[in-house]
């Protein structure tokens, strides 16, 4: 497939690489220019491109930027056809893109996000931290294989986006419409506790609006009390004993 990546950092460079390996045609681009993509993201054939040209012609495109940029995309995704799949792997954390007051009063993250792009997008990779992504990621049918949800709107997109979740070493889980995507959103059972694809849905099934955003918001807190030697396993269990 032809995928464009739109987000250099921590997620979009661990996105870049890992589909450029499977074999898809990788570009990627971010507002500072193609400057600012790493070296290592393109070690495996990745191109870095022009923000501007880089959504002409994909197949997929996946924005990997932070919650609450995506209007400024508008004008740039306008002219893209409706048929292009666009995955959206953010997460509102009041505390990075500031209170966001229809999100606040309800409205589902990733539906409040689409709309400002001007366009129906697939959450997925959202509920998988970086180093998760860049380090765990295995072959279809090995033991253990952790899960990520997918949600959206569109049947054939959301089978696009679980066929690429496999791609970066992950077992894809249909977690439903877009209306749905709030339990795999900031901080709910399922949000970065790593489970594998027998566990995961009935951690979706556990999360509670309400509480899941009382968890999320003392995630500052949280990360503070752990040592500053901290691993991924240490900030794994941290999620997961939120909701013991």
């Amino acid at each position: 497939m032809k995928i464009t990546v739109i987000g250099a950092g921590a997620i979009g460079g661990n996105l870049a690489a890992k589909l450029s390996t499977a074999g898809h045609d990788v570009q990627v681009a971010d507002a500072r220019g193609p400057e600012a993509v790493r070296p290592e993201v393109l070690e495996s054939g990745a191109r870095a491109a022009e923000l501007a040209d880089a959504v002409q012609g994909r197949d997929v495109i996946v924005l990997a930027i932070p919650f609450g940029v995506a209007g400024k995309l508008a004008g740039l995704f306008a002219p893209v056809p409706a048929e292009t799949v666009v995955i959206d792997t953010s997460n509102y954390y009041p505390h990075l893109s500031g209170q966001i007051e229809a999100v606040d009063n309800g409205e589902i993250d990733s539906v409040w996000n689409a709309e400002q792009l001007g366009r129906p997008v697939v959450k997925a990779w959202n509920a998988a931290l970086a180093e998760t992504q860049r380090t765990k990621g295995v072959p279809a049918g090995t033991p253990g294989r952790l899960a990520i949800p997918v949600a959206g709107d569109s049947e054939e997109a959301r089978r696009v986006a679980m066929q690429l979740v496999d791609d970066t070493g992950f077992d894809p889980y249909d977690a439903g419409t877009l209306a749905d995507s709030w339990r795999q959103q900031p901080n709910s059972p399922a949000y970065c506790t790593e489970l594998t694809l027998d566990e995961l849905p009935a951690a979706l099934a556990a999360a509670d609006r309400v509480k899941d955003a009382r968890i999320r918001d003392s995630v500052p807190e949280r990360l503070a009390a752990l040592p500053a030697t901290a691993t991924l396993e240490d900030v794994v269990e941290m999620n997961r004993a939120a909701h013991r």
